[in-house]
């Protein structure tokens, strides 16, 4: 019985080390090439590069400075189509702007600013969540200098997409018109050029689902081209987390054939180019996602991993950027850029919740989060709401820890009977016919007295997914993203600044280990048991402090239930056998 306690103790802290570890993308340095494309900017034209003019007049141009980078080559996304004009060739806008315009889109939950240098998105801020520095987190990083954009475009041709994405677009109606029945906003992007590129994006968004509908019709030369949406390097938010083993970093994210895919940078660098029909594909942080929801469209998905490096050229964190290239001539593609909230994400598809890493236990998660939620309704701390939570789990699963303590103390009042069968054949080898003997007498006792020798460790390996699916709620849900919940700690999403919780909760894991029955009788293991809470301590240092006040209370519930459970059935009943009393005073008088 001892042994399979053990094993299940033990198989319990490996799961659970193994489920914070395993997610983790690996920091990959890119190579030299990428970095210095990152570093010079040439993945997207600057202002510099523009193409554009007012309508009628004439400026000259230089293709092909905007073929490689984050924004991906032409020759990546589609096959040449026509060159436009060649270099020092006059290139003529019919229809463009004469200066820079930003068009703000704003609402209680976003603030998103689109640029009609390349009809792009400049930035795209999240009031509810704010990042290190108090602001509001903004998906497109800020950081990446010359990195692209998004919406910037592929068209098949490297001066096509140099003009098309350095270009002064003109804003149909000056600015965006909202939609006042669905509270949707639309605003237009055209362009066109003499016998070159004509591109007109029109963008429709709902601010309140965090999504943008973009449509794309471009010709160059006449000749419909083969777009494709370059999304660059997202979600931005993480240019401001650390990287830990309980924060996750930027990787590629796509679902299909029913299974959600996920992929670190590491693997993005060997194998960059998915196809097929995937439902959605994107890039996904700790807590935050950009994808495109492409249903049953055919499409390619092309990753590309970057890597900043901090003043002594160490690899500080990597973004992943994305392009994404239907297979067809013109684009009608939704995005979503926002937190990865889980009625958010069921409400714009029922599939799209499954970016939430909650793992194997994702069925058990739901309700837990549910209940978590509909709790802090009422409290209004997701702090004491984690507290209020846990006690009604533990209230729950009070019949399966007092049955398996019971049965525990039915094993150890056992223990000097076991040993003493197993010392009669302890000189056995384990092949022996013999040793069957000693497993019949084993039997034997135990039914004699009445005891299953497996009733101890069974209802507490039953209750292991209940806390498997609380921790992972606590771990991946953005609910407790900057929540606070008084005292020192002001964010249940990342660690005890004092590190009170974890040692807190290491010295309760040692009294109820003190206050739990022991069955074994081995030294090894009894050492074993006495250096787990040391173990969970130093592994929980780190932890979110959701988590930690999580464990805490649920060890003070578990020694409070100990108690309870020890006042039930009182002290151990009967003594050691008369011939290890005798055994013992015969080493005494030793």
């Amino acid at each position: 019985m001892e042994k399979r306690v053990l094993i299940a103790v033990v198989l319990s802290f490996l799961v659970l080390y193994a489920y914070q570890a395993m997610f983790v993308p690996k920091q990959v340095p890119r190579p030299k090439a990428a970095q210095t494309e990152l570093a010079t900017g040439s993945s997207a034209p600057g202002a510099g590069q523009s193409a554009s003019s007012s309508s009628g007049s004439a400026q000259s141009t230089q293709p092909g400075q905007a073929g490689s980078g984050a924004a991906g080559s032409a020759g990546g996304l589609g096959s040449a189509l026509l060159t436009g004009p060649g270099p020092n060739q006059v290139v003529v806008a019919l229809v463009s702007a004469t200066a820079e315009q930003d068009v703000v889109i704003e609402t209680d939950k976003v603030r998103g600013v689109f640029t009609n240098r390349g009809a792009a998105l400049k930035s795209w801020r999240l009031k509810r969540y704010k990042d290190k520095a108090g602001r509001p987190v903004d998906l497109v990083p800020q950081a990446l200098a010359g990195a692209a954009k998004p919406f910037f475009l592929t068209t098949g041709s490297e001066a096509g997409d140099a003009r098309a994405n350095s270009a002064l677009y003109r804003v149909d109606g000056g600015g965006a018109a909202r939609d006042p029945k669905t509270g949707v906003y639309v605003v237009a992007f055209e362009y066109r050029e003499v016998n070159g590129i004509e591109v007109r994006k029109t963008f429709a968004i709902d601010a309140a689902k965090f999504t943008i509908n973009v449509t794309v019709d471009a010709t160059i030369g006449g000749v419909p081209a083969n777009v494709g949406i370059v999304m660059g390097p997202s979600p931005g938010a993480a240019e401001t987390e650390e990287v830990s083993r309980y924060i996750m970093g930027a990787r590629a994210l796509l679902y299909r054939d029913g299974k959600i895919e996920r992929h670190d940078a590491g693997a993005l660098v060997t194998t960059p180019v998915y196809e097929g029909a995937l439902r959605y594909a994107g890039v996904d942080d700790h807590y935050f996602m950009s994808a495109a929801l492409l249903g049953t469209t055919p499409v390619r998905v092309e990753y590309r991993p970057l890597t900043l490096q901090d003043s002594q050229g160490k690899p500080t964190h990597s973004f992943v950027s994305y392009s994404v290239n239907p297979q067809g001539q013109s684009v009608n593609t939704t995005f979503f850029m926002g937190p990865k909230e889980f009625d958010l994400l069921k409400s714009i598809d029922v599939e799209f919740v499954r970016a939430i890493d909650y793992g194997m236990f994702a069925a058990i998660v739901v309700p837990l989060l549910r209940a978590l939620v509909g709790i802090n309704d009422y409290i209004g701390n997701y702090g004491w709401s984690i507290i209020a939570l846990t006690f009604l789990i533990n209230l729950a699963i009070f019949p399966l820890r007092h049955k398996s303590v019971v049965s525990m103390r039915k094993m150890q009042q056992l223990q000097p009977e076991i040993k003493a069968i197993q010392d009669r054949y302890g000189k056995m080898k384990a092949t022996d016919p013999g040793r069957q003997k000693m497993n019949q007498e084993l039997m034997d006792l135990y039914k004699s007295r009445g005891v299953n020798p497996a009733s101890g460790c069974v209802p507490m390996l039953l209750t292991m997914p209940i806390l498997f699916a609380f921790y992972s709620m606590l771990a991946y849900s953005i609910e407790l993203r900057g929540a606070p919940f008084g005292f020192w700690i002001q964010d249940l999403s990342v660690f005890d600044p004092y590190f009170v919780s974890p040692v807190l909760t290491g010295i309760t894991m040692l009294v109820q280990q003190r206050m739990t029955p022991q069955t074994a009788t081995d030294p090894v293991q009894q050492k074993m048991f006495m250096f787990m809470p040391v173990i969970f301590t130093v592994m929980f240092l780190w932890a979110p402090s959701g988590l930690n006040i999580y464990w805490l209370v649920n060890n003070l519930l578990a020694i409070g239930q100990q108690y309870f459970t020890n006042r039930i059935i009182g002290a151990p009943k009967g003594s050691r056998p008369p011939a290890d009393r005798r055994l013992k005073k015969a080493d005494g008088a030793a």
